[in-house]
């Protein structure tokens, strides 16, 4: 499309980038923390690691990793942790040490824990005590054969308050028995590996630093090979989109998004680094009391989530008092950000919420909104530096202007390709080198890039294309619901019929009163047939609504409407 998106850029935003600034990423960090030091890195609990201790202990941790358990260079070391202070020095520590990170879900099943480390051939796992028992039901037959366990309150050393008090009493309660024999403790791990010193091998671009795992929405999850070379390439295009208006060393981020999700691993780990960022860690943001008092106690400046997330906290009373005076950015990715969210959140902090766009396979940033932007548009934004994209239809050809179509990427943050599945590579990858998504996506005459929907989500309702976000957004603007999930069900007459269930914020709403005000906005055919009202919805980790279970149960309860 001849880059037309590059007349919308910000002024200061380059058209590409240069992705071998660094050789790899441990060159990253070591430069990070050789200009930082002395800055505040991580807050957790109230505790706050620096740079340089989070030099000192992630060293320590690749010694323990290379000379004491003995692991080979390029083995693969899973971590398996909430946001806690032990993330960042495994993760540092296993990069540093030339080692391949493979982040697990701590809420995974034995089943699906066993499948990833049987899958990815982990040789190593860091894993919170909380989550041990699922380890010890999953480890049989895997490679794993260096454990190391760690205990929420290993790194905050003697530093107590009432809510770290409240937390770890909290967390450790929820500690089932396990046995793992010969687990090393994750604070004797440290203390072993600073007798040692680390050896540092040099790391090619093209190397493999993480394998990141997919959802797995459809079949088995699949590891996303992403090189040094894609890290550090995501890590300038993020960096020369938000340069202009990001202040070094005087930011403070909000890192509620899990830190093993590709999101914020990029958004809130490396890229704090790369300026000199101040990060609170929140460990469970579901637990919305010791969230919003741990925004209190610490100023920030950037926050990220998903549109569950910001809702969550726009539903709390303790949120709405919080002083916003400082922030300045606030980023939503993952899944569709709903206009009603967007315009509450403006409403309340008086900071426009920007959406992005990204996926595990491109490492994650892809497209993004200007920072520049006042209101919410409904767009996802304009391709990133040294990002071009396509819109095509199911054989592969260029569709026009406006047209929606599957969003098609290319550029330096691309994935190498799915670990060990090449036939599963050659299914999203062009032989021009484009990345499929499977999302479909429109383009306007400016380079600003719409998401329809899901082309796996799509309703198919009488041959006409029904896209669940548009429904949702509908849904979302009656001042009765707090969420809603759209599914397609089948129906004898239309093929399929729209559903939506509800979460109400108000307990007298009805399914009558819905799908009149859905009347309002949506022709017949996109007007809900079935209403089914729920006290939760599905959620992946990072919030994002599970439709695959919503459509698990088809009964609706309470009227149907005939809507034509």
């Amino acid at each position: 499309m001849d880059r037309i998106w590059l007349k919308s850029y910000p002024e200061g935003v380059p058209a590409d980038i240069s992705a071998t600034l660094y050789g790899s990423i441990s060159d990253f960090l070591a430069a990070s923390i050789d200009h930082y030091r002395d800055r505040a890195a991580f807050i957790s609990m109230g505790r706050t690691m620096s740079y340089g201790e989070l030099d000192r202990q992630s060293l320590a941790f690749a010694g323990y990793l290379q000379n004491v358990a003995g692991l080979p260079r390029g083995a693969r070391v899973a971590l398996m942790m909430p946001n806690l202070l032990q993330y960042p020095v495994a993760l540092f520590g296993a990069l540093r040490a030339g080692y391949v990170v493979v982040n697990c879900n701590p809420l995974y099943s034995p089943r699906e824990l066993h499948h990833q480390l049987e899958d990815s051939g982990a040789e190593a796992i860091v894993v919170l005590e909380n989550f041990a028992q699922t380890l010890e039901k999953a480890i049989n037959g895997t490679a794993v054969r260096v454990v190391v366990v760690t205990g929420v309150g290993d790194l905050l050393g003697g530093l107590r308050g009432p809510l770290t008090n409240f937390v770890l009493r909290h967390v450790r309660r929820a500690v089932p028995r396990w046995s793992l024999p010969r687990a090393a403790p994750f604070n004797r791990a440290l203390a072993l590996g600073r007798l040692h010193n680390l050896e540092f091998a040099p790391v090619e671009p093209d190397e493999v630093a993480f394998l990141q795992y997919t959802g797995g929405t459809t079949g088995a999850p699949k590891g996303a090979m992403l090189t040094h070379r894609n890290m550090i390439a995501n890590l300038e295009q993020v960096h020369a989109w938000i340069a202009q208006s990001i202040g070094s060393g005087s930011e403070v981020f909000v890192t509620a998004l899990p830190l093993y999700h590709v999101f914020a691993l990029t958004v809130n780990c490396f890229v704090p680094a790369m300026i000199g960022a101040n990060n609170l860690l929140i460990a469970d943001p579901r637990d919305i009391r010791a969230f919003v008092k741990a925004m209190t106690q610490t100023p920030f400046t950037v926050i990220t989530g998903v549109n569950t997330l910001f809702n969550t906290l726009l539903g709390d009373d303790e949120f709405l008092g919080l002083d916003f005076s400082r922030l300045h950015l606030a980023v939503a990715g993952g899944m569709a950000l709903q206009r009603a969210v967007a315009v509450r959140w403006k409403a309340v902090t008086g900071k426009p919420l920007l959406e992005a766009y990204g996926l595990t396979e491109t490492s994650p940033a892809a497209v993004a909104n200007p920072l520049t932007i006042e209101d919410f548009t409904g767009a996802i934004g304009l391709p990133l530096p040294s990002t071009d994209i396509a819109i095509r239809d199911l054989e592969g050809r260029d569709l026009p202007l406006g047209e929606p179509g599957e969003l098609c990427i290319k550029g330096p943050q691309v994935m190498a390709g799915y670990w060990n599945k090449p036939d599963e590579t050659a299914k999203v990858m062009t032989e021009d080198g484009y990345l499929r998504t499977g999302d479909i996506a429109r383009i306007d005459g400016r380079g600003y890039l719409t998401i329809v929907d899901r082309q796996k989500d799509m309703i198919i309702v009488s041959g006409f294309n029904v896209y669940p976000n548009e429904i949702e957004d509908v849904v979302m603007s009656h001042p009765g619901v707090q969420e809603v999930g759209a599914v397609g069900v089948p129906d004898m007459k239309s093929g399929e019929a729209v559903k939506i269930v509800v979460v109400r914020k108000d307990e007298s709403l009805t399914d009558v009163e819905i799908i009149a005000h859905c009347r309002q906005y949506l022709t017949g055919y996109k007007t809900p047939r079935h209403v089914e009202f729920r006290d939760t919805l599905p959620r992946t980790p990072i919030g994002k609504i599970l439709r695959r279970e919503l459509r698990e149960k088809v009964e609706p309860q309470g009227e149907t409407q005939e809507t034509g």
